[in-house]
């Protein structure tokens, strides 16, 4: 698929040091080896909805994993089940001719492949070929990474499959499975954000994926065990993690490279109001940067409507800055594309601003260069 001019593709290169990255991926390993232990799952269930708590028996596709790099090593930012970007980190290597050691081009397709593959076997436990594939998300020609679903869905066509990108008013769920256009769709890739399928129009496909239909992947289990922002609760707190199945070294792991993360019910009001201008505000319910509070620019009115209960409260980890030729500093933000504890590539989103967005002139998703 080529190129459009519309794409956020920046042509700036991010630079990730070569123990960086071990660093990074050794805590990614860690957190899917933690979210298979049982000792975990029974700490967590009682905050998750039922939805969550069931188990379909295969994987997430596109795992992300954010990171901001500090001098003290990388910290990890954020998880994402539906983590977008993956093609468009790809079409920003090509463009820049800028390829680094271990990219999105080096066995990449492979390994997504794999992953779709794998995530069919172990959800289907036959044999039964993986047919028919639907990208879903909520009004996608509308979502900034509607072109990327369209490639998507152009790759794996290539590949095979019988693949289209879809909403959910357009699937027909029957009791036997779910549908679209009279066709029978094995595999759903979810790029909706409704994590939890709690909203109506997400109704009769929660009500598919409970009864082992569909293949649903990213999937509400998934999100509860890595990506619901309350994880990183838990991930940092000394305590919690000394009753888990983990040795020393790598509490020590998730200590260093989690930032400190409470509920802001935590908190008395006043003690956060003293401390807001080393902390970031995040609602833990919506994904990406929405909602995404800064300490140092939040005025009392807006600090004084956060909801306690659904409010996550950070400390800021600043993010690393890269340069263009021009001299104009943009924030980076790295990202790890993830298949269980595989890493399929790397991506990095360049900005201005307090938050990540996708929208700052010159920047975007741009190549990564192993240092």
């Amino acid at each position: 698929m080529t190129s459009e001019p519309s794409l956020p593709i920046s042509r700036i290169v991010a630079n990730l040091p070569h123990r960086d990255l071990r660093e990074m991926l050794r805590l990614v390993r860690l957190l899917f080896r933690l979210s298979q232990s049982a000792s975990y799952r029974e700490q967590i269930f009682p905050q998750l909805p039922e939805v969550a708590r069931y188990d379909p028996g295969h994987a997430s596709l596109m795992m992300g994993y954010d990171f901001h790099l500090t001098a003290t090593g990388p910290k990890l930012i954020e998880v994402n089940t539906n983590a977008g970007g993956g093609y468009l980190a790809w079409l920003s290597e090509h463009q820049t001719g800028k390829i680094s050691t271990i990219n999105l081009t080096q066995r990449y397709e492979s390994r997504l492949l794999n992953s779709y593959l794998r995530d069919w076997s172990d959800f289907s436990r036959t044999e039964a070929p993986l047919n028919t594939i639907a990208v879903l998300d909520e009004d996608p020609q509308l979502q900034p990474l509607f072109p990327e679903m369209l490639a998507c869905c152009d790759w794996l066509c290539e590949q095979g499959f019988d693949a289209q990108v879809v909403s959910p008013q357009q699937l027909d769920v029957l009791a036997e499975g779910v549908y679209f256009r009279g066709k029978k769709i094995d595999l759903i890739y979810n790029r909706h954000c409704d994590f939890f399928l709690e909203t109506d129009v997400m109704a009769d496909l929660r009500t598919a994926y409970l009864a082992g239909t569909v293949c649903l992947s990213p999937n509400p289990f998934a999100y509860g065990l890595l990506a619901d922002k309350r994880r990183m609760i838990l991930w940092s707190d000394p305590q919690a993690l000394a009753s888990l199945d983990l040795d020393v070294r790598e509490q020590e792991v998730l200590l260093d490279m989690v930032p400190r993360s409470l509920l802001f019910s935590d908190y008395q009001a006043d003690e956060l109001w003293a401390m807001r201008k080393t902390l970031i505000f995040k609602p833990v319910t919506r994904f990406g940067s929405r909602g995404v509070l800064l300490g140092k620019s939040i005025t009392r009115k807006r600090f004084a409507e956060l909801e306690p209960e659904t409010t996550l409260v950070q400390d800021v980890v600043l993010p690393s800055i890269e340069k263009d030729s021009a001299g104009r500093e943009f924030k980076v933000d790295l990202r790890l594309f993830v298949y269980r504890d595989h890493l399929l590539g790397l991506g990095a989103r360049l900005y201005q601003g307090q938050v990540t967005n996708l929208r700052t002139e010159g920047g975007g998703f741009a190549p990564v260069r192993i240092t």
